[in-house]
């Protein structure tokens, strides 16, 4: 019904990841594998609602607040994460960061620190450290069993008395590890004990893999929470802006949104994201799970290509999204050479490990999140840079 192998061509569109890879890499036309959007339209409902909008032709100023966009966020939860929550504690923002860097600055001073698990998608470092807060890590440790969070060493940080956040990734990004549910009650039970509030970054929630489940901070929250989150990685719309999540104290939740409209103007959102939204959430889970097999079977392929090159990795896809977190420490490379090879010689970029933490070095992070053609040349050129320096 659904068909992603067909590429689509980005340039030309000021797109982040193909026009504009010389930011970061430092080189023009390189086949990218890097920031985390998608190689593929959006579901066609989606872009049916955001026709038919246009059509009517008025793109004046509108609410968030409808019975629309809250029930289709509440269905949502209940049908795919069998969740009620309740329509009084959902917020809007312009984009999870934000909503993340608002917080930090609600609900802690300069000076303070926000617990990461690491490594760490890159921008948390940047919503920290802009915000003139500390920094305080919580090391995952790479088993047999997946990655696993030391729950003692990470009550050892939360006891500090500068400790005032902890901002976890749920599903984790790089790692693409899932939390279980025994896992976030522990958290949570920490959290509490400590007095330390929580905002859950829940963006990668839809991409969970076959056996994993996703657990909403809903579901285990205690004291003063918040759970953000966006259809915006899911149903690749990131381009639209727009996002929405659950602050559970109303005191909290009141602050917050006397910022968000009073403090930075932004009462009245992109119209566009809510009409995405809606469809995403109503019409779009077919779309959805179409996509979910096909980037699971993008992330065999990786493993298929990799192992068989070189089989002392024994790379296994990630419990979550479609980031290929790989581990080439066997492997014995240096981490610049490898880029060095990957961008001069192999014309790739491919994100280095070390973007999110000195936990990440030895590793790379992989978007698979496109056309099977497109992947499979990269991997091939992957190999040839490691092979190279081999």
């Amino acid at each position: 019904m659904f068909d992603f192998s067909v590429p689509v061509d980005r340039h030309g569109t000021w797109c982040t990841q193909w026009d504009y890879v010389a930011d970061r890499f430092g080189a023009a036309d390189l086949l990218p594998f890097t920031i985390s959007d998608m190689d593929f339209p959006t579901a066609p409902v989606i872009l049916s609602a955001l026709q038919q909008r246009l059509t009517h032709g008025v793109l004046g100023y509108s609410r968030w607040k409808n019975d629309d966009f809250i029930g289709a966020i509440t269905r949502w939860y209940q049908k795919r994460f069998d969740s009620v929550i309740d329509p009084e504690s959902l917020v809007y923002g312009p984009s999870v960061i934000y909503m993340v860097s608002q917080l930090i600055r609600q609900w802690s001073e300069p000076g303070d620190a926000v617990l990461i698990h690491t490594p760490a998608y890159d921008a948390f470092y940047k919503a920290i450290e802009g915000n003139k807060r500390q920094v305080f890590s919580a090391p995952l440790q790479n088993t047999a069993a997946g990655w696993l969070c030391d729950m003692k060493a990470l009550e050892a940080q939360l006891a500090k008395p500068e400790c005032k956040i902890m901002l976890l990734c749920s599903p984790q990004n790089p790692t693409g590890k899932v939390w279980t549910r025994a896992e976030l009650q522990t958290m949570a039970e920490l959290c509490a004990r400590h007095n330390v509030r929580v905002i859950s970054d829940e963006i990668h929630m839809d991409m969970v893999w076959e056996g994993h489940q996703h657990t909403p901070w809903c579901k285990v929250g205690k004291g003063s929470w918040a759970l953000f989150t966006s259809g915006s990685k899911s149903f690749n719309i990131p381009a639209l802006t727009g996002a929405y999540g659950l602050i559970n104290d109303e005191r909290d939740r009141q602050d917050y949104l006397s910022v968000l409209k009073g403090q930075d103007g932004l009462s009245s959102p992109a119209v566009l994201a809510l009409v995405a939204h809606i469809a995403a959430y109503r019409e779009g889970e077919p779309w959805l799970d179409a996509l979910r097999a096909y980037l699971q079977s993008n992330l065999a392929c990786v493993a298929r290509a990799l192992n068989g090159e070189f089989a002392q990795l024994n790379w296994q896809p990630p419990q979550s999204t479609y980031l290929a977190w790989i581990d080439l420490r066997p492997l014995g490379l240096d981490d610049e050479a490898l880029q060095k090879a990957l961008i001069e010689q192999q014309k790739v970029a491919i994100m280095p490990g070390y973007t999110y933490g000195v936990e990440g070095k030895g590793f790379i992070r992989l978007n698979a999140g496109c056309p099977r053609v497109k992947l499979e040349e990269g991997v091939k050129r992957l190999i040839a840079a490691i092979k190279s320096l081999q």
